[in-house]
């Protein structure tokens, strides 16, 4: 029995030892992340609002599965597959919101919330798809191929809207009959019927007959060609009248980049086709308006957009270029969104973008004519941007005349209301802060939205009336809180987290004040033995006298070297100096903490162009990337040597993608700031990245050279003294791995001799392999200890 007790002590004993974690290494950082926590994701309401789904791996399983609570039992319960078979998707409420319209596996569904019943409205092998309420709410729309149709729910009956056909090109010749092959038969009809009776008669009762069924057929609906072009955003406006759709023109010559798969299970490598690069011919897309009632095609009028034919300020530093613009006089390309109709039809908003990002236009469409009239213009010599904006996202009706909207005219991204029949626009929000998600009541009396209004790292959930007033904040904890409104809007399903400590579900009535319930526990012993820093959030000017908010992992025993690595995050427009779990980048955290154990005081900060700040700070890197973003990182760094006293000799940089573009500039640029660094899935000329992204902020390649230059680190790699580690996915498909091999040779030319690269064969841009996030960050650590601290 002594014995047996010895064994089960040495047992337990040997698991808490497992459990405990001494001392950080890289190894135990990048495994699986589910050795630390598996925290709750995709957090939403049942359509009743009683219950709470959310995906979990409390039993760090091969995969999540779907979890439920009640706001009367909270015991988180997994879900049954029958439940799981017959929950409704994501759709479409009715103005009273107890009936939901939406489509699953290609067939429209009905869901009545107060019945608890769900009705299959289509069983067909077509797809149909988009159902929307008509707008009496009697009856459903929903796309079938290329066309809409409307069901009528009473009786069943249904009709087609839309009649869109794909025409061939009508001047080709056909190589058999050759060019006078038309004029031949019809000389030959012409003979007969001069020749002989019978053919004369016989034409004659063709025609009768032809006049006589023409007579008794119903009317058709009227053919649409549209040849090639997609068909997109295909809508109805609630009186049932003006059929609205785009067309979008893909162009024929684009070409696209291709990404070679070495290791695959053919054993073949294969080519991944991928994307366009910076430059290449856009789609482009026009509107238009279908009136049912007069049973005409017609435009919107392009033309009544003010500022259409403005030119670029970036232009001007070009003569050449700028006189050609000028003589041109030509519309810039822009994109049409919407409309968005007013429940009486009355009104209809239609949103606005320029193609060249420099415009965001509302405007009031007059869907009988197709002209425009302007509501609101928010122009940016840089580009448009911001929480809320592009598209129609965050946008919408209040009545029947009052439209609201979020707009950065203020320096910030804040709540607008315009009334669309006076022209008056009122702003609802205002400070330095961001509103960064909206949304409506369903009585449209109130808005509800996050912001990080007391501090830029600090997300709260708020609620105002649409008459505007003062916001009042319904969550209490510090950190992010990212919610879930449930559908009756009683309760708050909150994902709170802190810097230091992952995201848990929490539950709370919603009401200011109120307490929230902590639902989940998804922290490992072994995450939790360890003392996490909570790093000291601290603000410094930067040498153009504003605030830089970065923050700082202080070692308890710094290094008589004293090292210093500053982290810098990627995505460019991205805020990682919160006091929330850094969803994206928590490898870097506990690395970050690492360091510091290991004698590196570590900083990263949010710089020019960081997300949560306003529209000065977002696009202050316009057309220099490596300008003003990286003088941050030099002037954090002297910070650092002022207030910490670090080796100012000592000091290395890492960071992927953007932050991975940030190492190389800032070894190729400022040589003698920093002594090495790892970049990880680096952008090394901006001229081969892609369209959307790059063109916002340095326009395109052939029309503002300048700025590609200035940005791009591969026209400064001479300027490299210190130490270069390189690491990167070979199958990336967003910075391609041919950005790093075209650098690779470029270094190679110039003769320079401290640099490596170390490639990834089965990676894409965001690493998945454990044992590839190990490898790439036992190369980093090392670069660091062998550089850093001599």
């Amino acid at each position: 029995m002594k014995r047996l007790s010895t064994l089960l002590l040495i047992a337990v004993s040997t698991n808490v030892f497992a459990q405990k974690l001494d001392k950080l290494t890289v190894e135990k950082i990048m495994r699986d992340p589910k050795w630390f926590a598996t925290s709750p994701e995709n957090i939403y309401w049942r359509d009743d609002s009683k219950k709470v789904y959310f995906d979990w791996n409390p039993e760090k399983s091969e995969r999540s599965a779907l979890y439920s609570i009640t706001p009367s039992s909270i015991t988180p319960v997994k879900v049954g597959v029958d439940e799981r078979k017959t929950m409704p998707g994501d759709g479409e409420w009715n103005k009273k919101h107890t009936v939901k319209l939406y489509e699953k596996d290609g067939d429209i569904f009905l869901y009545d919330v107060p019945k608890e019943k769900i009705v299959q409205l289509t069983h067909t092998v077509d797809r149909e798809s988009n159902p929307r309420f008509a707008g009496n709410e009697n009856n459903i729309l929903f796309i079938r191929g290329d066309n809409m149709y409307e069901l009528q729910l009473g009786t069943g009956e249904l009709d087609q809207l839309t009649n869109f056909t794909r025409a061939g090109s009508s001047n080709q010749v056909s190589a058999r009959k050759g060019p006078h092959g038309n004029q031949q038969e019809k000389w030959l009809k012409n003979q007969q019927l001069e020749l002989f009776d019978v053919i004369k008669k016989n034409d004659r009762d063709r025609k009768l007959d032809s006049i006589e069924r023409k007579e008794l057929e119903p009317k058709k609906l009227r053919e649409i060609n549209v040849d090639d072009k997609r068909i997109s955003s295909l809508q109805l406006s609630p009186d049932g009248r003006y059929i609205t759709y785009r067309l979008i023109t893909t162009p024929k010559d684009e070409k696209r980049t291709i990404v070679p798969d070495y290791v695959t299970s053919s054993g073949w490598t294969e080519d991944i086709p991928n994307r366009e690069k910076v430059g290449g011919p856009q789609s482009t897309a026009e509107s238009f308006i279908f009136d049912t009632k007069k049973d005409t095609v017609y435009s919107i009028v392009k033309a009544d957009i003010p500022g259409i034919k403005d030119i670029p300020a970036y232009v001007k530093d070009y003569p050449k270029e700028l006189e050609e613009y000028t003589k041109r006089n030509a519309d810039r390309e822009v994109s049409i969104y919407g409309p968005l109709w007013s429940e009486d039809s009355k009104n209809a908003i239609v949103i606005i973008a320029a193609e060249d990002y420099k415009d965001r236009w509302i405007m009031k469409l007059d869907p009988a004519t197709g002209h425009l009239s302007l509501i609101d213009r928010q122009h940016d010599d840089a580009w448009i941007g911001g929480p809320g904006i592009g598209g129609t996202r965050n946008t919408g009706w209040l009545d029947n005349t009052h439209f609201y909207y979020q707009s950065e005219a203020s320096g910030y991204s804040h709540i607008y209301v315009a009334d669309v029949a006076t022209g008056d626009k009122k702003q609802l929000t205002r400070g330095k802060w961001e509103v960064q998600t909206l949304d409506l009541s369903n009585d449209k009396k109130t808005f509800y939205f996050i912001a990080n209004m007391e501090h830029p790292g600090v997300k709260d959930f708020y609620r105002m009336p649409v008459t505007g007033g003062t916001p009042v904040k319904l969550t209490s904890m510090k950190g992010g809180n990212d919610v879930a409104l449930s559908p009756d809007e009683k309760w708050l399903a909150i994902s709170y987290s802190y810097t230091n400590h992952p995201p848990e579900l929490y539950l709370q009535p919603n009401k200011p004040g109120a307490k929230a319930v902590k639902i989940t526990n998804s922290i490992s012993e072994e995450f939790s033995s360890y003392p996490w820093r909570a790093p000291e959030i601290i603000t410094f000017k930067n040498r153009y006298g504003a605030d830089v908010y970065g923050r700082v992992y202080a070692p308890q025993n710094p290094d008589p070297a004293k090292p210093a690595v500053i982290f810098v995050h990627g995505a460019g427009y991205l805020q990682n100096i919160t006091y929330s779990w850094s969803e994206h980048y928590f490898r870097e955290y506990m690395f970050n903490n690492m360091l510091a154990d290991n004698g590196y005081y570590v900083m990263d900060i949010d710089y020019t162009a960081s997300a949560g700040y306003g529209r000065d700070w977002r696009t202050g890197i316009y057309r220099h990337m490596g300008g003003k973003d990286l003088s941050d990182h030099v002037d954090a760094v002297k910070y650092m040597v002022g207030k910490y006293g670090i080796n100012p000799k000592h000091v290395g940089m890492y960071g992927g993608s953007y932050g991975g573009f940030m190492t190389l500039m800032a070894l190729f640029t400022e040589p003698d700031v920093f002594a090495s660094g790892a970049a990880i899935r680096s952008v090394t000329d901006w001229a081969h990245y892609n369209h959307g992204y790059t063109a916002e902020i340095l326009n395109e390649p052939y029309t503002d050279e300048k700025a590609y230059r200035q940005s791009s680190p591969i026209y400064f790699a001479n300027g490299l003294k210190g130490n270069l580690l390189m690491l990167h996915g070979m199958v990336d498909q967003n910075v391609n791995f041919q950005d790093i091999v075209r650098l690779t040779q470029k270094l190679i030319e110039l003769h320079k001799d401290n640099w490596s690269l170390a490639p990834y064969p089965v990676e894409d841009h965001t690493f998945v392999q454990p044992s590839s996030w190990t490898d790439e960050y036992k190369r980093i650590f090392m670069l660091f200890e062998e550089t850093l601290k001599k």
